[in-house]
């Protein structure tokens, strides 16, 4: 017979790096499984990447996370988790997908991967968002040229490139490919630059735009994009620019299907937020979590790694609260 996990993690992120920490630390049987590299969606950012957050808040597991700034870059952050991932010796299985989790007549889960079946008490869903950009849906955003992931400035040098957005991504886009000599021309939904911007870039980006270095155009949105061309609706009508690459930096979204597939439920306003208990972050599926970024639904600024890595004590306690309560029994 098939050996019960006590806990099965989805997602190798710095979240469910914790879960598996709070597992080790009660001495429950556990796996993580990522679809990609260790901490995935780190690996995806900006190859220039400066965190929000300061080190010190970013760590976990009682290791010091030692940056050269006092905010750590997309490489010390990809080392330190290493680090955590190799001196507590997790049970992280990469390149393993999950297709479909279901919970069994007999209250245990069944989750199939692209390498195997698990078999679970408890499902901890610690998926993160990185992973699935949020469209525009607009014609030609199929095309070559659009990506919805940024890396380097390089490529782009003496290019005509559109950035969608005005959050963080977005600026940091713009800021690098304009300092490298592309012409880079800014597609603001709202009436100027986010608020919530890193407040040592927001004045450079907005200096920028002020004096037109880098062009913007406010209460826009993209309606088509073409081969060499892309087509803006403005408040003053449409307006096409010549255009080599477009970036849109339009936020992402979380992994709604294995939600829907675990029958967990999401609220029915515009930010679709999972049901679950903030005490302990056990959905309204009984032994299913959420952990991290996945408990805002499309609201994905409201949780971050510093105020997501408690999440992983809440769900161990309550997991081994019941535990002990059925053991009582």
């Amino acid at each position: 017979m098939k050996k019960i996990l006590d806990v099965l993690i989805v997602g190798g992120g710095p979240i469910g790096l914790a879960c598996g920490i709070a597992c080790e630390k009660a001495n429950i049987n556990y796996v993580i499984v990522e679809k990609g590299v260790l901490t995935n969606s780190l690996f995806n950012y900006p190859l220039n990447m400066t965190f929000f957050s300061t080190s010190d808040k970013l760590e976990m597991g009682g290791i010091p996370f030692m940056s050269i700034s006092h905010k750590p870059t997309r490489t010390e952050a990809l080392e330190y988790y290493r680090r955590v991932f190799q001196q507590w010796k997790l049970k992280v299985n990469l390149y393993e997908e999950v297709k479909t989790l279901q919970k069994n007549v007999d209250g245990i889960f069944e989750i199939n991967t692209s390498k195997q079946t698990y078999l679970a008490h408890n499902i901890i869903l610690a998926t993160g968002f990185y992973d699935l950009p949020n469209l525009m849906n607009v014609p030609g955003e199929e095309l070559p040229k659009v990506s919805h992931y940024y890396k380097e400035p390089w490529p782009y040098i003496g290019q005509k490139v559109l950035v969608v957005g005005g959050a963080n991504s977005a600026v940091d886009v713009a800021l690098e490919i304009w300092r490298k000599g592309g012409h880079v021309t800014m597609a603001l939904k709202g009436d100027g630059i986010d608020a919530n911007v890193k407040y040592w870039v927001k004045p450079d980006i907005e200096n920028r735009i002020k004096e037109g270095s880098i062009k913007a155009y406010t209460n826009c949105l993209v309606k088509e994009i073409r081969e060499k061309e892309v087509v803006l609706d403005t408040p003053t009508g449409e307006v096409t620019i010549p255009n080599d690459f477009v970036f849109a930096m339009t936020g992402y979204v979380p992994n709604f299907a294995l939600l829907d597939q675990l029958g967990v439920e999401l609220s029915l306003d515009e930010k679709r937020q999972p049901c679950y208990d903030p005490s302990n972050q056990e959905s309204n599926i009984p032994g299913v979590y959420l952990a991290g970024v996945v408990c805002g639904g499309l609201n994905t600024r409201e949780f971050f790694i510093e105020n997501s890595i408690i999440h992983a004590e809440q769900i161990v306690n309550h997991i081994l609260g019941k535990s002990l309560a059925d053991s009582s029994d």
